[in-house]
């Protein structure tokens, strides 16, 4: 399935700043990219980097004062992995790899030592696999309400626990949370999708089950079929579409995706719905 994608970013400088992006997609073995600009105006020199702790695409632009736009466009060709959800097994720590185990670990956002009470009490019960992990999804799709504006960048999963109101972000982290509370590897995964209204970047999560990264999007606003990965990371702070060092100020952000049918147009229906497990890494 192919989507166009992108985004513009608008941003006023009252003074020299450094500013990190992160709006790439990723290029991987499920997600293909076919064609890709960038641009940045004023012209500036970038320096690319990648992730130290996941998955990600980085770039920084060393702004002088006045305005600075940065337009991203991407034309990617995603190859879903399905597995039957009934098959996939959770994996014990002492069989995991050993690049996954940092990510059984607390993390800022994702305070899994502090929910461990919880977990045990809702999930704990549950039959191990891919289905705990739905249950932990359903679980927070009943319980927390998806409120715009309820919670801000320094809420964390912990907090959300006893709110019980947040945003996709806040989805995330809860259920990162309490997977690792419960010895499942989990990591945060940031995109574009397919149907947000109104657009935005995209926040959800991916568990290690079964030897396979695979994706769980609790907030249910769009198919997991239309998102599209820009990066993962432990928790939100390693994956920000912009972090910021000085006193820029974003005045606007457009972004689009568009699914492309076979002849390169644009399809207006919905992307497929499936109850089989999803992974596109």
């Amino acid at each position: 399935m192919k989507f166009n994608l992108g985004c513009q970013l608008h941003y006023t400088i009252p003074q020299p700043s450094t500013l990190v992006f992160n709006i790439q997609v990723l290029n991987n073995d499920c997600q293909k990219i076919c064609q890709e600009s960038l641009q940045i105006d004023p012209q500036l020199d970038t320096d690319e980097f990648g992730s130290p702790y996941g998955e990600g695409r980085y770039f920084r632009v060393n702004a002088p004062a006045g305005n600075l736009q940065v337009s991203y466009e991407a034309t990617v060709d995603i190859d879903h992995f399905y597995a039957n959800p009934d098959e996939i097994s959770e994996v014990p720590p002492a069989d995991l790899p050993l690049e996954i185990i940092p990510l059984l670990y607390p993390s800022r956002y994702c305070e899994s030592d502090q929910l461990l009470q919880l977990a045990q009490s809702e999930f704990g019960e549950l039959e191990p696999g891919y289905s705990r992990v739905t249950g932990i999804c359903n679980w927070i799709y009943d319980k927390v309400k998806y409120l715009s504006g309820s919670t801000d960048s320094q809420t964390s999963a912990y907090q959300t626990a006893i709110e019980r109101a947040g945003v996709c972000r806040d989805f995330a982290h809860l259920g990162i949370a309490l997977c690792r509370a419960l010895n499942i590897p989990a990591r945060f995964f940031a995109g574009y999708a397919w149907g947000l209204n109104p657009p935005d970047f995209h926040a959800c999560f991916e568990a290690y089950l079964g030897n396979r990264w695979y994706l769980f999007d609790p907030t249910r606003l769009v198919p997991q079929t239309g998102i599209i990965r820009i990066a993962t990371g432990r928790d939100a702070a390693d994956v920000s579409f912009a972090t910021i060092f000085g006193p820029a100020q974003m005045e606007r952000m457009q972004l689009f995706v568009e699914p492309l049918g076979e002849t390169g147009t644009a399809k207006q229906e919905p992307p497929p719905y499936t109850t089989a497990a999803i992974a596109i890494s």
